[in-house]
C-alpha cells in the first residue's frame, strides 16, 4: 500500500491545513481526501451533548468515505469521541479518532500531562478517553486542563499570531507537566512557539495521527 487513500473528515475548516501540513511532512505518499461539515461543531455546542442524530451523522460520513474507496478514515475534531466509536463500528476499514495516537504518545512519555484546548466542549470527552486509557494501563495519571476559546476566535478572525501567543501563554501555567498536548488540530501551528524545556514534550494531534496511520497501514500491507 504505497499510496493509500486516507479520508479526512472535518467539523471545522481550520483543521484542514494543519493535517495537510502533517501529511506533507510525515507521509507525502498518502493520497488524502477531505469531507467538511462545519455544522457539526456548532450543533454540538448548541445541543450541549452528543445525541443520536449527531452520532448517526458520523456513521453516515464514515460509510460514505468507505464507499468512496478510502483505506482508512481520520476524524479531525476532538469533541466527538462516542460518535467516532459508532462510525468505527459501522465500517470495515480503520477509523482513527483525532487524538488517540497523541494520547498513546503522551502516556508513554510521562505521567504529568497538560491538555490545552481552544474548543471547550472537547475537554470532557478527551479527559474521559485519556483517563480510561490510563486506567487500562494501570497508570497513575496527573492531568491538568486549560481552555483558551479566545484563541480559536482569533484564528477564525485571521489573527494567527495572536492565536499562537494565547496558547503559549496558557501553557506557561503548565510548566510542571512532562507532556503538553495541543487538543485541536488547528493548534498544531503553535507548537513551535513553545520555548524548549528540558524533560518536556509538546505533542500535536496531526503529527501523531499521521505517524500512527503510516505505521499501521504499512504493517497491514506487509501481512
Amino acid at each position: 500500500m504505497s499510496h493509500p487513500r486516507i479520508a479526512l473528515i472535518h467539523a471545522t475548516a481550520v483543521a484542514i491545513e494543519p493535517i495537510c501540513e502533517a501529511f506533507r511532512n510525515g507521509w507525502p505518499q498518502a493520497h488524502i481526501t477531505h469531507l467538511l461539515d462545519d455544522s457539526l461543531s456548532t450543533d454540538l455546542a448548541a445541543e450541549g451533548s452528543l445525541g443520536p442524530r449527531l452520532v448517526e451523522r458520523f456513521v453516515t460520513l464514515a460509510r460514505y468515505s468507505a464507499g468512496c474507496g478510502a483505506d482508512a478514515i481520520l476524524f479531525t475534531c476532538s469533541a466527538f469521541g462516542a460518535a467516532i466509536e459508532a462510525a468505527r463500528a459501522a465500517v470495515a476499514i480503520p477509523v482513527l479518532k483525532p487524538n488517540e495516537a497523541m494520547f498513546d504518545e503522551a502516556l508513554e512519555a510521562g505521567r504529568r500531562i497538560g491538555l490545552i484546548s481552544t474548543f471547550e466542549p472537547s475537554i470532557p470527552s478527551m479527559v474521559r478517553e485519556l483517563e480510561d486509557e490510563a486506567r487500562r494501563r494501570a497508570i497513575a495519571l496527573d492531568l491538568r486542563t486549560c481552555s483558551v476559546p479566545q484563541a480559536m476566535a482569533a484564528l477564525r478572525d485571521g489573527a494567527a499570531d495572536l492565536h499562537d501567543e494565547l496558547i503559549v501563554q496558557a501553557g506557561s501555567d503548565l510548566d510542571e507537566c512532562e507532556v503538553l498536548m495541543l487538543a485541536q488540530f488547528s493548534m498544531a501551528r503553535a507548537a513551535a512557539r513553545f520555548a524548549p524545556l528540558r524533560g518536556r514534550r509538546v505533542l500535536t494531534s496531526p503529527a501523531s495521527a499521521v505517524s500512527r496511520l503510516k505505521r499501521d497501514l504499512t504493517q497491514s500491507a506487509l501481512i
